[in-house]
């Protein structure tokens, strides 16, 4: 057999042997492309099966009281709101440091009892939202005068703002911002404001108007 035939046969060989491997080896592994996105079985679009694409919650429906007004029960730590006179929500709430008693002077950390309104919404507030509550009111002025904790043009300036439905004197000895807002009811640590949680006081400073009386019981 000549060199050159030799050589053919032995590269005929070669060339079967490796279309062997190629036929029964493992496949090579390799990389996706990177645009490459296996195929989801994905639900139709709602609005194609019929549905809404968002249905009415009516658990989310907005509460819009008539002629609201707002009773807090200290004792009960609970806050109730009424439209029309009929009981619409009750809420649970946390109080001043000295939970018991009247408020009587600035810093005595208590929550005051009477009756007063809403003369500001505050949607800013550093606890959540609020609601201001106005204190001091006649009854706080006057004992304040008779004991000597104001002034009588401070009395005077508490009595026209009140006569009018404004924000009374905040700055005196008989202290102020007493709020009804959020950060948490769990227990009694404000400084004499009325607190909630924030789903619930989220509810009540949507529902009601400025000027809303609130009445606040021992």
């Amino acid at each position: 057999m000549t060199t050159s035939k030799t050589f053919l046969l032995i590269l005929a060989i070669v060339l079967a042997l490796t279309a062997c491997a190629n036929r029964f080896g493992p496949d090579a592994v390799r990389a996706e492309p990177a645009t490459k996105t296996p195929a989801i079985n994905r639900t139709p679009p709602a609005a194609s099966r019929g549905i809404p694409s968002d249905p009415p919650n009516t658990a989310d429906q907005p509460l819009v009281p008539k002629s609201p007004r707002i009773v807090v029960k200290k004792s009960e730590r609970k806050l109730f709101l009424y439209s029309d006179d009929k009981l619409v929500r009750t809420y649970r709430i946390g109080l001043g440091l000295s939970p018991v008693g009247d408020k009587i002077r600035q810093g005595d950390r208590r929550t005051p009892e009477g009756d007063f309104y809403i003369f500001t919404k505050n949607d800013k507030s550093a606890f959540y939202l609020s609601l201001g509550i106005s204190y001091p009111n006649a009854a706080h002025a006057e004992r304040g005068l008779r004991e000597a904790l104001i002034t009588k043009a401070q009395y005077d300036a508490i009595k026209s703002a009140l006569k009018a439905k404004k924000t009374p004197l905040q700055n005196t000895r008989l202290g102020g911002d007493i709020y009804i807002h959020g950060n948490g009811a769990g227990s009694d640590w404000t400084w004499g404001c009325v607190a909630l949680e924030d789903r619930d006081v989220r509810e009540l400073f949507q529902a009601i108007p400025v000027g809303t009386p609130v009445r606040i019981e021992p």
